[in-house]
């Protein structure tokens, strides 16, 4: 009976002796409410009655996240999301459990001071690109006025900047508009694009359609030569006025003859002789005379054109 006895005492004194922290934990152990030690990870001892645990801190990074309200400079609210990271030091559990009641609130008040502190002397666009910076600045500010109390601040992020709704929606109908006159901007250079290269191509065509004419008449030319010196080679004594002549006379009438084989085309007859024939071709030479003077003369304008009709002399 007695051996049952010191055996129950022993189990109740081992339970009261003997306990376990969990990993990434520590345990506060005090004698008499006086702070004694910190207890690690894994089985530890104490001193039954005299000594107890007065607490367990965590040594994992926590987060906190909080949302402060301001007024930028541009009088406009925001809220500004903010998400805080932090830990306790191992070194320091002794401060982070005695120095500070509520962390969070204290926490929160920094960030509050900070975020006061900078966003009503901003823009909002300036908030808006200023988002690292602020963050910046409240983890600087945590850093110095948390580490006298154990804490780590392992990260700040301003995840977000929020502003009133009709602010917002004014914001994005300004942005609609640039967008717009971009856009537009960018039509209007596609189509001057496209009339400078069209009046590019009309030119080019242009020019090369004188050269098609130039060269077409140079043919004309030379193959007149050609068939004067032929023909002054067969006929002895005719001159190359005479040839001249004879083939304006034949282009005259091959040209009566083709008008005559087209149905379409709408002719007048006028009195004509045959005895004519060297005045038509005295008339065609002047003709040609003329337009290549009229050729050299400046470009007069344009006059509406009329339906075609053809005059062909009678031969009476």
């Amino acid at each position: 009976m007695f051996a049952i006895v010191i055996a129950i005492l022993l189990v109740i004194l081992a339970f009261f002796t003997f306990f376990t922290v969990g990993t990434s934990q520590v345990a506060i152990v005090t004698r008499f409410g006086k702070f004694r030690r910190v207890a690690t990870d894994g089985l530890n001892w104490k001193w039954p009655i005299i000594e107890t645990i007065a607490g367990r801190i965590s040594l994992r990074v926590n987060q906190i996240v909080l949302t402060m309200e301001t007024k930028t400079k541009d009088n406009v609210f925001v809220s500004i999301p903010i998400s805080v990271q932090y830990q306790v030091r191992p070194e320091r559990v002794f401060d982070a459990y005695y120095k500070l009641s509520n962390p969070l609130t204290q926490i929160k008040a920094y960030v509050e001071q900070v975020v006061l502190g900078h966003v009503p002397g901003m823009t909002l666009d300036e908030v808006f690109a200023s988002q690292s910076g602020i963050a910046a600045a409240v983890k600087k500010e945590l850093d110095s006025d948390m580490s006298s109390f154990g804490y780590e601040i392992v990260n700040v992020l301003v995840t977000d900047i929020v502003p009133d709704a009709k602010v917002k929606a004014a914001m994005n109908d300004i942005n609609a508009a640039q967008r717009e006159q971009v856009a537009a901007q960018a039509r209007g250079e596609a189509e001057k694009i496209l009339v400078v290269k069209k009046a590019e191509a009309e030119a080019e065509s242009k020019a090369l359609q004188g050269h098609g004419t130039a060269n077409q008449r140079k043919a004309i030319i030379e193959g007149l030569q050609t068939s004067i010196e032929q023909f002054q080679k067969a006929v002895n004594g005719a001159s190359a006025a005479d040839v001249m002549q004879l083939v304006l006379v034949t282009q005259y009438f091959d040209t009566l003859k083709s008008i005559g084989e087209n149905d379409k085309t709408n002719t007048l007859f006028l009195s004509h002789s045959p005895g004519a024939v060297r005045d038509i071709s005295d008339q065609i030479l002047q003709s040609m005379l003329g337009a290549e003077k009229a050729s050299d003369q400046p470009a007069a304008a344009p006059r509406a054109a009329s339906p075609r009709k053809s005059i062909i002399p009678s031969v009476e």
